[in-house]
């Protein structure tokens, strides 16, 4: 391993981040190469190139968490009275909730509430027992669990995701690194989806959701597995989202998220 996690923490700091998080940083890439059974050096190349990478994707500017900065667009996710029963037992019913472009929506409630079941419903691939649902055409699904093929690696997953939405592989596999960067993330070559962290594999989820660039994203608690600093970049990205006129819905039952959104659903406790 030489001296690269040094190096690399070292320039880091010299390029202007916070001690702490020059470390934790640090501690992330060694902990990635160990996980593909290589060096540092291996997986990301010099440290000095690697820490101006990270910093200059670190650095983009993102967007202030206002909700009265950007006009909201044309609607792209409507629900009107949406129930959805099982046998006798209903899971929930009546729901109403519109989402426009430049928004963001947070759905909470209980565990057991139906919570995914209805962002199910919003992707169209869970019906409903009754209501109405209007969706845009293009649609970025992101489950809480599964998603990946575990023997795939990132760059085959780009290349078959990219096929379904009708894009050649190169532009597929060029387009997942450029959005796996905006996560502060360099996917390896040669790791697949099995041998990745939970926290890598929901960031691999994020970029295959986005990919075919949606009109409007479904989260299912996208963040499973994060440390705080992946945290903060993936809520960064979703305020840029936002900007770029997107509808984001969002599955947390974290309440301090709500502080970002537009719009709370909640569903209350279980039924």
């Amino acid at each position: 391993m030489s001296d690269w996690p040094a190096n690399f923490e070292a320039e880091l700091l010299r390029l202007g981040l916070q001690p702490a998080r020059a470390r934790r940083l640090a501690d992330e890439t060694t902990q990635q190469a160990a996980e593909n059974a290589a060096t540092p050096a291996d997986v990301f190349g010099p440290a000095h190139l690697y820490a101006r990478h990270l910093v200059a994707e670190l650095n983009t500017p993102a967007a202030a968490p206002s909700r009265t900065r950007y006009r909201a667009g044309p609607v792209l996710l409507s629900l009107a009275g949406v129930t959805k029963r099982y046998r006798r037992h209903t899971v929930f019913e009546g729901v109403d909730l519109t989402v426009r472009g430049g928004e963001v929506a947070a759905i909470v409630g209980a565990n057991g509430c139906g919570k995914s079941t209805l962002l199910r419903i919003c992707a169209g691939l869970t019906r409903p027992s009754g209501g109405t649902v209007r969706r845009t055409r293009r649609v970025g699904f992101v489950p809480q669990d599964g998603g990946t093929a575990g023997w795939l690696t990132a760059e085959e997953h780009f290349t078959l995701f990219g096929a379904a939405a009708g894009m050649v592989p190169g532009r597929a596999r060029s387009t997942g690194v450029h959005l796996a960067a905006r996560l502060a993330w360099r996917p390896s070559r040669q790791q697949r989806a099995q041998q990745m962290s939970g926290g890598t594999r929901q960031k691999l989820n994020l970029v295959l959701g986005e990919l075919h660039a949606p009109d409007l994203l479904l989260l299912d608690e996208p963040y499973q597995g994060f440390d705080q600093g992946a945290y903060v970049d993936f809520w960064q990205q979703v305020f840029a989202w936002r900007d770029a006129g997107r509808a984001v819905v969002v599955v947390t039952h974290l309440l301090h998220d709500l502080q970002n959104v537009d719009h709370v659903l909640d569903l209350g406790v279980a039924a």
